[in-house]
């Protein structure tokens, strides 16, 4: 609910909401967030039957291994509580696109479009600037870049994104990068060149400043 609040408070119709299931001592260096989804305003149907306006969450989930395997993803939406709920630490980041971004990735996210950006090929440290895996972030990053460019052709966002992105560097040793997919399945570094990159908080909310999409970003502690 203070989210939410916090959101309202911002007339924030759509925001980016980061959250890190993991405490800050195992992450890498550089990454605060592990997970991040869009937080929309929508009409909700109650058990009830009543419709109310709220929040939902449009996540990217890996696979649990049963069901889907753990190197494939699915988009699914759920709600703030489901979001908190899994978060190791009493904070998030957040990112409210300008209301202009904010009404064009409403607009994707009403649309077939939004389903055709999603890349079924999961990775947990996903080279956004590559098509061949995608995380929570990736696809984020994907369909703002939709939004900015109003294009639907993923080609074309990728080029844009290799122009104007910066990735985060995830600083991990040969020991790590060697062992990691044994380790964790999810882990697969074949999107990667020479430096192990991704899209975090940090990196996303930089490109959406620099811009001139975003109208701020920011830490929220509990």
């Amino acid at each position: 609910k203070q989210i939410e609040n916090d959101l309202a408070a911002r007339q924030a119709r759509l925001a980016l909401v980061f959250r890190t299931g993991r405490p800050r001592s195992a992450l890498p260096e550089g990454i605060s967030y592990t997970h991040g989804a869009f937080w929309a305003y929508v009409p909700i149907t109650t058990a009830a039957g009543e419709q109310i306006h709220g929040y939902a969450v449009y996540n990217e989930y890996s696979g649990d291994g049963v069901s889907l395997p753990r190197t494939n993803s699915y988009l699914h939406q759920d709600f703030p509580l489901d979001f908190i709920r899994a978060s190791a630490v009493d904070d998030v980041a957040i990112i409210v696109p300008s209301p202009e971004m904010q009404r064009r990735i409403l607009h994707i996210m009403a649309s077939p479009t939004y389903a055709q950006l999603h890349v079924a090929s999961y990775s947990l440290v996903a080279n956004p600037l590559n098509a061949r895996h995608q995380n929570c972030n990736e696809f984020m990053l994907d369909v703002i870049g939709s939004a900015a460019w109003e294009t639907t052709d993923y080609d074309q966002i990728k080029a844009n994104l290799r122009r104007h992105f910066r990735p985060t560097r995830v600083r991990a040793n040969l020991f790590e990068r060697v062992l990691g997919p044994i380790a964790d399945e999810r882990l697969r570094m074949d999107d990667q060149s020479g430096r192990i990159v991704t899209a975090t908080y940090e990196s996303m909310a930089a490109f959406m400043q620099e811009g001139g999409l975003g109208q701020e970003s920011y830490i929220l502690q509990r």
